[in-house]
């Protein structure tokens, strides 16, 4: 029987090397997506030029997609569909700077969803960032874009530019939506609150996506007790990033101004009871049915604390032409296998 090897300090060496070569292929695989997506807009430029100035056809991609996989047998990705979207990408983005910053950064996959989901190229660039920062798969940033995320981040009223100081009340700006689309929950239109917040518990996973990135569920109907008498929280999270707790309070309402001054106790208290001393200070969400921006806004200009108000739709508020065209998280996880074995039967 072999007897155990035993070398001071070894267990250490060998887990600095195991990082060590998982660094290094997580780099190789960037690298190797970056230069294929460099490649691929370089192809497309090439066809769109000699289009342009020689007067090329739309044949002559067939063409191409069969002479290049005769060429290159083993190398997947010049199917004539995919040369379409290599040129799509070259028009999309004349500057090839551009692509080798954000775009170079995510899959071929995910700048194919941009390129057919997003018509402006400000909107695109704004997608393709936030998939870097927190880390999106292509299923996530197809949902987040058909949920229309660019239009409602950063969008709530808020109080956080007085109540909080720089960089954290620009942070937590961003971080409120306004709507927040609540589509896969199936509600009647008279639904309570507390049917409206235990179908979000329900669904929990589906909330956390529609929240955002870094938010950690704490729980429902969180009990405080002030002054011997009891209180409850309708749902109470903290924000990994931001460092904060966050106080959802749920109204199936329009927003009133007593709504604020609930909301500016209980983040007072969740300051003095849960918050740690290195946590930041705690955020209030008021989530309504409707809001006047108006009222809201002078509702918040005496508070201190920092409060924000959004409002919520699900599929019996969204206008009837748009029910039923938000995918379901099913959905999502299946749509970039699909995408994958689609492209494969096409190179074979």
């Amino acid at each position: 029987m072999t007897e155990k090897l035993q070398i001071d300090g070894y267990d250490d060496f060998l887990n600095f090397l195991k990082e060590r070569i998982r660094n290094a292929q997580v780099r190789a695989v960037l690298s190797v997506n970056r230069e294929l997506v460099l490649l691929y807009w370089q192809i497309g430029n090439e066809i769109l030029t000699r289009q342009q100035q020689q007067g090329w056809g739309a044949k002559v991609i067939e063409k191409l997609a069969t002479d290049l996989r005769k060429t290159f047998p083993d190398m997947k990705g010049f199917s004539a569909r995919n040369l379409k979207y290599m040129r799509a990408f070259a028009e999309a983005y004349p500057n090839e700077q551009i692509v080798q910053a954000p775009l170079a950064q995510i899959t071929w996959y995910h700048n194919i969803a941009l390129i057919e989901k997003v018509k402006l190229p400000e909107q695109r660039l704004w997608y393709a960032q936030q998939t870097i920062q927190y880390g999106w798969s292509r299923n996530i940033l197809v949902h987040q874009i058909e949920s229309a995320l660019y239009h409602r981040q950063g969008k709530a009223t808020t109080n956080f530019d007085k109540a909080l100081p720089q960089p954290q009340s620009e942070l937590a700006q961003q971080l409120l939506k306004d709507p927040y689309n609540f589509d896969f929950l199936n509600l009647g239109k008279e639904a309570q609150e507390r049917e409206l917040e235990q179908a979000l518990v329900n669904r929990i996973r589906d909330f956390l996506l529609e929240l955002g990135t870094g938010f950690a569920f704490v729980g429902s109907q969180y009990h405080l007790e002030v002054g011997d008498q009891d209180f409850y929280i309708d749902l109470l999270f903290y924000h990994l990033h931001l460092r904060c707790y966050v106080v959802i309070d749920l109204k199936v309402e329009e927003f009133k101004p007593e709504f604020s001054g609930k909301m500016s106790f209980y983040v007072a208290v969740v300051d003095d009871l849960l918050r740690h001393p290195d946590d930041k200070p705690t955020i209030g969400m008021i989530l309504c049915k409707t809001k006047n921006k108006t009222i809201a806004e002078y509702a918040l200009q005496a508070i201190n604390q920092p409060i924000g108000v959004s409002t919520y739709q699900s599929k019996n508020t969204l206008p009837e032409q748009l029910q039923g065209n938000f995918p379901t998280i099913e959905q999502l996880e299946a749509e970039l296998d699909m995408v994958t074995i689609e492209t494969e039967d096409e190179d074979n």
